[in-house]
């Protein structure tokens, strides 16, 4: 018996991530939470934690910057339960189409999403805090190491949506999961910090982003004990690999709402 025949994997890619952008800028209040959400975090936790003035911006900067990255890109993923529920899902399943590209241009869209939110934000503190004052060369390697937390997270939101057939229970994880993970990481707590939240923070790839855009983003102000760029970058990719790997295993795993009834 012959088998179909398989479509090219990058129009796939390119069709699946244009069309999460799309959805994205047609949903108006999405566009504006996405927007507002971070800087109101910003401005409950830097008041609430004593920090004043345009210090107290620049030391929460790179965890607010990670904060954006890690709900635009988790909101994202939600496409994936409204894909299911909508039958568009069970379609692209059974299509002559790589499962890893379906899961590349998902992830892509999705990180794109954030990266939109992440660059502004970037740019708004690089024109108005003087403690943030990246180099043009630290500027781009702190956008590439965005990117790459943008993926891994986008990955990590895939593999929570995938199984799931309720938006409802995806805010449930989120609250009882993701929050917490960007609590644990150096975004709040020092790397060296001890007890069982040290070493939660250690373990928490999060970290490694935060301390990596310290690096980039406040040169003059980089603390002695974060991790060294390598380790950040080694770390950060690693998170962002193993995420797309799991995501193409699960991918590849029938539930029952995959069926076409």
């Amino acid at each position: 018996m012959t088998t179909a025949a398989t479509a090219p994997a990058l129009p796939v890619i390119l069709t699946l991530a244009w069309r999460e952008l799309a959805r994205f800028f047609r949903q108006r209040n999405r566009v504006i939470g996405a927007m507002v959400q971070p800087i109101l975090f910003w401005l409950l936790f830097s008041e609430g934690l004593g920090a004043a003035g345009q210090a107290g911006y620049a030391r929460f900067f790179p965890g607010t910057m990670v904060m954006i990255l890690l709900f635009t890109a988790i909101f994202a993923t939600i496409s994936i339960i409204e894909d299911r529920n909508e039958g568009f899902l069970q379609g692209v399943l059974v299509a002559p189409i790589p499962r890893w590209a379906m899961v590349l241009g998902k992830v892509i869209g999705g990180a794109t999403i954030a990266m939109i939110q992440g660059t502004i934000f970037l740019a708004l503190g690089w024109l108005t805090v003087s403690e943030v004052s990246p180099t043009p060369i630290g500027a781009v390697a702190a956008l590439a190491l965005c990117a790459c937390l943008a993926v891994a997270l986008t990955g990590l939101g895939f593999l929570l949506a995938w199984r799931m057939d309720s938006t409802q229970g995806f805010h449930a994880i989120m609250s009882v999961f993701l929050l917490p993970m960007w609590f644990l990481s150096t975004a709040f707590f020092p790397q060296d910090a001890g007890g069982v939240v040290g070493s939660l923070v250690r373990l928490n790839p999060l970290s490694f982003g935060v301390a990596g855009l310290r690096h980039y983003l406040q040169p003059g102000e980089v603390a002695a004990n974060l991790p060294s760029p390598i380790i950040c970058w080694a770390v950060t990719l690693g998170f962002a690999t193993v995420m797309m790997i799991a995501c193409w295993q699960i991918a590849g795993t029938r539930s029952k709402g995959d069926f076409v009834s």
